[in-house]
């Protein structure tokens, strides 16, 4: 019989090939259920989410405003998540249990004070907020509607993705994947029912998404109730510890660094679809909406790699931890591999028929034509993107947070707004989508010189450590 700590010791045992598979593809699959029931809900606003359960294209584009606001979120959610996370596996295995359950209470009061703290925020200021993001006066009924009733959905989402994070690395990768399941499955039934149904509109979809969310957390959260093995929620862990606070922060600065970037990033292409949209025949709902399908289709894509990175994170955090240096750069290149497969998937798909993606969401062919365009434009370098992704989270999983940091903010900071400012102004709506694939080669060239200095870091290590055996 199979025990939990049994499952911590084989990240230090087992093949690294079969470790990364059992972890990687149940996080894989959970992530890509989430982002389907979020395709679903796009393309069900698209078709049902306009007045009396019309077709509208405004409220895409009004969904596509809060997109920020989501960014937002998500930027705290994987402050915590993922530094939570990839400190409990260093710790685990060091063999540092008691730590590893501060880390886990510490998660759990962050994770509260921080969601009443951005609620209260994002609730005051929400129509500066929509405004600022690019609404539009035919939009942002739809955005604000949105907003009012999803808030609540925002702070069961950081939950859930928080703690579904350290339950897959306390070693239980296939309940995480089921905990996705539960959340995804339920949101996709009530979604259909409420807006295709009862016809209530983008509401519905808020709706569906506060419920299905609600259930999810309570799964989640249960888990370190009934879980047997070294990982439950302890009385004296709650207290906030600055030693642990900043741990956290420091591992989860990197992801929550590419979370705001892409905030910024939808900021500022937002506006510009605003005003270019408006003096071209799409018009400003016209634009936005076509930007909602781009990042609907490429964050399924990048969902599945961070579902690999999921999976690798436990592993290599474990084994750094534990001093097992020569399983580290296996892991990393079978993750490499992986993504860059994903990847190339998605790029075949944007270059040989973009506008079958653009006619699930958007009902209007002209539209759809003209997304399928952009989506070749912006795409033609996406294949490059995996490898930075997988290294951005290799080094975040190893506590090398200056190296993760620089990395996130390369592609979305460093080049992409900078290239993004100047191509825009030159060559309006296809310079904004043409920055993508040059932003994207900059990146790779700035990862590949990262990755080979760390590398030859962990060889020196390699042989320090085999020197002291000795």
């Amino acid at each position: 019989m199979t025990t939990d700590n049994d499952k911590l010791n084989e990240l230090a045992t087992r093949p690294v090939g079969r470790l990364l598979w059992s972890y990687s593809l149940p996080a894989v699959v959970g992530m890509l259920v989430m982002q389907f029931y979020n395709f679903v809900d796009r393309a069900l606003i698209g078709h049902y989410g306009g007045v009396d359960g019309a077709a509208s294209q405004e409220a895409i584009a009004g969904l596509t405003i809060t997109f920020p606001v989501m960014n937002v979120t998500t930027a705290l959610g994987v402050l915590i998540g993922a530094g939570a996370s990839a400190r409990l596996s260093i710790l685990l295995g060091n063999g540092n249990i008691p730590a590893a359950r501060n880390v886990l209470g510490n998660a759990l009061t962050m994770t509260v004070v921080l969601g009443v703290v951005y609620l209260m925020l994002f609730a005051w200021f929400m129509d500066d907020m929509l405004i600022l993001f690019g609404a539009t006066d035919t939009n942002i009924g739809y955005a604000r509607e949105f907003m009012t009733y999803i808030l609540p959905g925002l702070f069961l989402m950081n939950l859930t993705y928080s703690f579904n994070n350290l339950m897959r690395a306390s070693g239980f990768p296939i309940r995480a994947m089921v905990t996705m399941f539960i959340g995804a499955g339920l949101n996709i039934l009530l979604v259909t029912l409420f807006l295709v149904v009862f016809r209530m509109g983008i509401k519905g979809a808020a709706i569906a998404s506060d419920i299905s969310m609600g259930v999810t957390t309570v799964f989640v959260m249960a888990h370190f109730f009934k879980n047997s093995g070294p990982i439950v929620w302890t009385r004296g862990t709650y207290g906030l510890r600055s030693k642990i606070v900043w741990g956290i922060i420091g591992i989860g600065a990197a992801p929550c660094i590419v979370n705001v970037a892409a905030c910024l990033i939808n900021i500022f292409i937002n506006q510009n679809l605003k005003t270019l949209g408006a003096h071209s025949e799409l018009g400003s709902d016209g634009a936005l909406a076509s930007a909602g399908v781009f990042v609907t289709f490429t964050s399924m894509i990048v969902c599945a790699i961070i579902g690999i990175c999921q999976g690798m994170q436990p592993i290599v955090g474990y084994n750094f931890g534990a001093g097992l240096f020569h399983r580290l750069k296996r892991t990393y290149w079978l993750a490499v591999g992986c993504a860059t497969l994903i990847c190339l998937i998605g790029w075949v798909i944007a270059m040989v028929n973009p506008s079958m993606i653009a006619r699930l969401i958007i009902p209007d062919e002209t539209l759809a034509r003209h997304t399928g365009r952009l989506l070749t434009i912006s795409m033609s370098m996406f294949w490059m993107v995996g490898f930075q992704i997988v290294s951005t989270n290799f080094l975040q999983s190893i506590g090398r947070v200056g190296f993760s940091i620089a990395l996130s903010l390369v592609r979305q900071v460093i080049f992409l707004l900078p290239i993004m400012y100047i191509m825009v102004h030159h060559f309006e709506l296809d310079g904004l989508w043409a920055s993508f694939p040059t932003s994207d080669m900059c990146a790779t060239i700035v990862t590949t010189v990262l990755i080979v200095i760390e590398f030859r870091t962990i060889k020196r290590m390699r042989r320090e450590k085999t020197a002291s055996v000795l």
